[in-house]
């Protein structure tokens, strides 16, 4: 099954990019977006994204239309794929810019016959893109800057400064939001997002989370809670050591649910995770907590982000779990350090 949602105008030039399924990433993609439509206003960006991302593609300034390409993460559905292909053949796109790496990311497009099929090497494509590149992570050692090279020649420079990703915010569903969780946006709001999809390893500790918001609550702030279903057990963990004056909204909002919440906040603290980068491109105030990650990768873009990293000799190793068992480099974070910057 494909959706779309169109946009209200026809430009002359038309290009499909195919989006990661990882939040984080597909937030970072907007930097190519920008980089394609800085000087030309005739151009016409689509974007085809699996559910767990095609939320954000609706959000971003610059995607005409958002193709929903219904297959799970990891999911090679190859029937799937090539009847999209097969859909989109009429279209008319001039070029597909294939951000993911892998092999099937790259089925759709080959099958819609777009002209120009451009994308990194990654799991032996040749066959599937005849633009493709070989990465020299020397020269883009940023995830922006691997995404943003595909929009460009070969042996061309990236212009700086580079932009930064951008999200819309729904006033109406806002506003709605606040009102079906009793939730006020004045007084102060400290927003916590204690996931990360990818692994225990970049999660900071429940009790110490717990302990931030225990010290924004006694000053009379809000602490709301934010994340999927799947973050519900660690945010139910950080609610049972708060006292009243916490909200947990673990799995009770959507993605674009909480792009519009998290616009409230004074102060955002986070994992380095997908809300990290959405909370970024909201330029909203963020402390991004990294452990076995690196911020020379993926580091939170926005103008107000700061990030505390305590860089052990073992990090990053970027691993989903701590191959040593200890974790220090998230545990001795100590909340003390997150409290000076709020």
């Amino acid at each position: 099954m494909v959706g779309s949602r169109e946009g209200a105008s026809s430009r002359s030039r038309k290009i499909l990019v195919v989006a990661p399924a990882w939040v984080g990433d597909m937030v970072m993609a907007h930097c190519l977006i920008q980089l394609l439509l800085d000087g030309n206003s005739q151009l016409e960006i689509h974007m085809l994204s699996p559910p767990a991302t095609e939320p954000l593609a609706q959000r971003m300034p610059g995607i005409t239309r958002s193709w929903l390409l219904e297959v799970g993460h990891g999911e090679l559905g190859l029937g799937k794929r090539l009847a999209v292909g097969r859909r989109l053949v009429n279209e008319g796109y001039d070029q597909a810019i294939v951000l993911p790496n892998s092999f099937k990311s790259a089925l759709v497009p080959f099958r819609a016959r777009i002209p120009d099929r451009v994308g990194w090497l990654g799991e032996c494509r040749v066959g599937l893109l005849n633009d493709w590149r070989r990465l020299d992570p020397e020269r883009y050692p940023l995830m922006i800057e691997r995404f943003m090279a595909l929009a460009l020649p070969r042996s061309a420079v990236l212009p700086k400064p580079y932009p930064m990703p951008r999200l819309r915010v729904d006033a109406d569903n806002r506003d709605r939001l606040l009102r079906e969780h009793q939730l006020a946006a004045s007084g102060g709001v400290l927003a916590l997002c204690p996931g990360a999809e990818f692994g225990p390893a970049k999660r900071w500790p429940a009790q110490h989370f717990a302990t931030l918001a225990s010290h924004a609550v006694a000053r009379g702030r809000q602490v709301w809670l934010l994340g999927s279903a799947g973050d519900g057990a660690i945010c139910n963990e950080i609610e049972s050591q708060v006292a009243a004056g916490c909200v947990n909204l673990a799995g009770r909002t959507r993605l674009v649910d909480a792009i519009d919440l998290l616009s409230c906040a004074d102060h955002v603290v986070c994992n380095d995770s997908g809300l990290m980068h959405v909370a970024s491109a909201l330029d909203v105030p963020i402390t991004a907590l990294f452990g076995s990650t690196s911020p020379d990768f993926t580091p939170p873009l926005g103008r107000e982000a700061r990030v505390l990293s305590l860089k052990l000799p073992c990090s990053p190793c970027f691993q989903r779990e701590c191959p040593l068992g200890h974790l220090r480099c998230l545990t001795e974070l100590r909340p003390e350090r997150v409290i000076e910057q709020l």
